[in-house]
């Protein structure tokens, strides 16, 4: 990951980027909620679930702030990881779009009166931040979906289940982003 120095950001994104840490905890369960109740029992389990929900809520924050271009690498990063991660829970393509979707549609639920009580030359800047962000990454979930969809095929041994060694090193992964969001947190100043 680059160091970039942090870029300053327009207030209205600043403010967006708080809105997300103080609910960040909520959009991350009612997220898992809404997967969850679509899932039923999958090769991935609800904590590993909520770590990488977790990781993509938080990533958002610096997305929309002044570490934006640092967070980007590690953004991509990990939005393949929860497309390759989809895949190993037998989803298709257009199902890690939709729960992508859902995460924007709790973001704007969350974000909508404080996006309405901006000023209105500040209001359309904010929410084509955020929707830029999630189309972002989407665009990567479905990369990393693709890529593992991919490799499967092309692998003579690939079953439909991951096997534990697959899943270790995407859990490792995790732990990587993880590690490269802890970075940013502590170099955040809201």
């Amino acid at each position: 990951m680059t160091a970039h120095p942090g870029r300053l950001s327009a207030p209205t994104l600043l403010a967006v980027g708080r809105a997300i840490v103080n609910a960040r905890d909520g959009l991350v369960e009612a997220w898992l909620a809404w997967i969850t109740e679509r899932q039923g029992r999958a090769p991935v389990e609800e904590p590993e679930l909520r770590r990488i929900l977790s990781l993509i809520v938080r990533l958002l924050t610096h997305m929309t702030g002044p570490l934006r271009r640092e967070a980007r690498d590690t953004w991509h990063s990990a939005n393949e990881l929860f497309g390759r991660l989809a895949e190993t829970r037998g989803l298709s393509a257009g199902e890690v779009v939709d729960e992508l979707q859902h995460l924007r549609e709790l973001l704007i639920i969350e974000l909508g009166d404080l996006i309405v009580a901006l000023p209105v030359r500040q209001q359309l800047p904010a929410v084509l931040r955020v929707n830029r962000v999630c189309d972002t990454g989407i665009t990567s979930a479905v990369v990393g979906y693709t890529d593992t969809l991919v490799a499967k095929l092309l692998d003579l041994e690939g079953s439909a289940v991951p096997t534990s060694e697959s899943k270790t090193q995407l859990m490792t992964q995790l732990a990587e982003l993880e590690a490269a969001v802890a970075r940013l947190d502590a170099r955040t100043t809201r």
